[in-house]
Formats: structure tokens, C-alpha cells, sequence
């Protein structure tokens, strides 16, 4: 009994050691971990604390990036990217931003290890990091605002822009990594069904017209009068190319009148219900351009207006792909036809 009893008293010594030694694990790694200083005094505020009076005062929101820089401007017509010729940026992402930065609250505290802000996307832009300088101008020019802000996965992380402290943060902001995503290219809304012609001119000078009928699939486009006589070299091809207006997607705009080279090939689209619209080509030193007319007959001819009055003046930067289903060649899309072979029975 004796024996018996000094082993149970054994064990639970040994299991209340083990007990301790895991819940002093169990401390260690808490405050280690930083749960215990994560929390911080400013937890739940404004980033920009009185940002929504400020704002209405702001004519500049810069964002500066370590390979790149943009700018959005008050004008006189309403906000536009000054690096994009001042092209007009989208207005809802605009208010996106405004609530956004003016709604953005402090969350946990994260590190303040230089070292470690890339990793959260952090890093000051000046220093070649993977930052992201928002700065806010008002009407005298001053700087009202400031914060660099990082997003990692769908979580934001900001710091003062002099600070090393790094704070999670609470709210939503619009993309700010791309300045294309900022500007206002919702121009043209086609659907591929409503395009009944195309009329192409290529580099060499060569032209074509082709036509699907009413309810005719991408590749029921034929060649049309008076091109009749020319077989069609790949139905692919010409779908792609014959729809490429109802894919238009520029990645940058500039004044037309700054376009250095004459257009090298033409682009005429045609719907059923008769809007046309007129695709000029440029190959430039700085890129691929296109400029753009409609044309729609009619007194109803309210589309037409509202495409021109969004692109007269501009040309528009393409990626060399999409310039590319703009520009084929005509030898490319159709082929003479064979000769017809003898009747055996003449």
C-alpha cells in the first residue's frame, strides 16, 4: 500500500510540473506573439482624422508608387489625370476614394521593423518599397493629407509616411496599384451580335467589306460587294477582327493633336441598327493609338453623340495585341478565289 500510494503521489507531482511548465509555455508564447501589445490607444480612429472637411477643399491626390507616379486633378469640368493629358477619371471610383480614405480607421498594431515593411506592403516608394504615398493637396497646393498604405491579399496595412509603426486598418479603398483602372474608358457598349458590317484598310492600302446576315453566328461574315469575288482565308480571323470594337479597351489617352505619325489602317464597324463607328490607326514612337468617330444617321442619332462628345479631341493607347485585331492585313482575311475548273462535258 505504501509503495502504491508514493507512485500516485509521484505522478501527480509530475503532472502538476507538466501543467505549470505548459501554461508558462503557454504565457511565453502569448506575449511573444504580441497579442498583449497589439492593441494601442488610436485602435478605432480616423487615419485622417477631419479628412471629410478637407476633402472638399482638395484640388491634388497624388499617389506615388517606386515605379510609378499619378496624379488626379480638380479641373474646371471635374477630376482628371494630369499624367493622361487630363484625361477624365471614373467618378465612382472617385467618391470610393473620398469615403474611403475619409471612413479608414485604425486597427491592430503591426511591426515596426523597417525591415519588415514590404512584407506588408509598406515600404516607402522613395526607398524603391512596395508602398503606396497618398498625398492630398488642397486649393493653396499645401498638403493636407498624407499615409502610405499597402494592400496584402484583401487586407489594408498603413504607417505615417515619417513613421516606422505599422497599423492593420479597417475600411475599403478602390484599386490604386494600376492608373488605368482610374480613367474613364467606358466609351463604347457593343454587343457582338449587333454588328452586321466591317470595312477594313490596311497598311499596304488594301481594302475589304464583309457582312453577316441578321442572327448570323462570329464566323457567318462573308465578303460583301464589290468584294464579292474574294473567298474568305479564315473565318477565326475575320470574326476577330470583324468584333474587335466590342472588345475596345484602351490603357491610355492622350490629346490627338499630340500624335506625331498619319494613321496607317481604318477600322469601320456597323451595327444592325446603323450606328457606325470609324477606327483610325496610328503606330507611334511611344505606342500603339487609335482615334475614334461614330457616325449615326437619323434625328435619333443620340449614341453617336454621346461616343464623340467622350472621344473627339483624344486618342486612345492600345495594348499591341488588341492595335493588332484592328490592323490585319487584308491578305490575312480573304484570298483570291481558284480558277473554276473545266466542265468535262463541254
Amino acid at each position: 500500500m505504501t509503495t502504491h500510494g508514493q507512485s500516485r503521489k509521484t505522478t501527480v507531482i509530475r503532472l502538476g510540473i507538466a501543467a505549470a511548465i505548459l501554461w508558462a509555455v503557454i504565457t511565453a508564447a502569448s506575449l511573444f506573439s504580441g497579442q498583449q501589445t497589439d492593441t494601442h490607444a488610436d485602435m478605432g480612429k480616423p487615419v485622417l482624422p477631419g479628412f471629410a472637411e478637407r476633402r472638399i477643399d482638395a484640388s491634388q491626390i497624388r499617389f506615388s508608387m517606386a515605379d510609378e507616379r499619378y496624379t488626379l486633378a480638380r479641373s474646371e469640368t471635374g477630376w482628371v489625370m494630369q499624367e493622361e493629358d487630363s484625361f477624365p477619371v471614373r467618378q465612382d471610383r472617385l467618391v470610393a476614394l473620398a469615403t474611403g480614405l475619409e471612413t479608414l480607421t485604425y486597427g491592430p498594431r503591426r511591426t515596426a521593423d523597417p525591415a519588415k515593411h514590404d512584407q506588408i506592403r509598406l515600404g516607402h516608394p522613395s526607398d524603391s518599397g512596395t508602398g503606396v504615398l497618398v498625398e492630398v493637396f488642397d486649393s493653396t497646393g499645401e498638403r493636407s493629407d498624407a499615409v502610405l498604405i499597402g494592400r496584402k491579399n484583401t487586407q489594408l496595412y498603413v504607417r505615417g509616411p515619417d513613421a516606422d509603426q505599422t497599423y492593420r486598418a479597417t475600411g475599403d479603398l478602390p484599386a490604386f496599384y494600376n492608373r488605368r483602372a482610374w480613367l474613364d474608358f467606358d466609351i463604347i457598349d457593343i454587343a457582338p451580335d449587333a454588328i452586321r458590317s466591317l470595312r477594313v484598310t490596311d497598311s499596304n492600302g488594301n481594302s475589304a467589306y464583309f457582312a453577316r446576315p441578321p442572327g448570323g453566328d462570329p464566323r457567318s461574315f462573308r465578303t460583301a460587294p464589290p468584294y464579292e469575288n474574294l473567298e474568305v482565308a479564315s473565318r477565326l480571323a475575320l470574326s476577330t477582327t470583324a468584333l474587335a470594337i466590342t472588345r475596345f479597351n484602351p490603357d491610355g489617352a492622350k490629346r490627338d493633336d499630340r500624335l506625331t505619325t498619319a494613321p496607317i489602317a481604318r477600322h469601320i464597324s456597323e451595327t444592325f441598327d446603323g450606328l457606325e463607328i470609324d477606327l483610325r490607326a496610328h503606330q507611334e514612337p511611344d505606342g500603339f493609338w487609335v482615334t475614334l468617330r461614330a457616325i449615326e444617321a437619323g434625328e435619333g442619332a443620340r449614341r453617336a453623340e454621346v461616343i464623340n462628345s467622350r472621344v473627339e479631341g483624344w486618342a486612345f493607347r492600345l495594348p499591341q495585341f488588341d492595335w493588332a485585331d484592328f490592323t490585319p492585313f487584308v491578305s490575312d482575311l480573304v484570298v483570291n478565289p481558284p480558277p473554276a475548273e473545266p466542265n468535262p462535258n463541254e
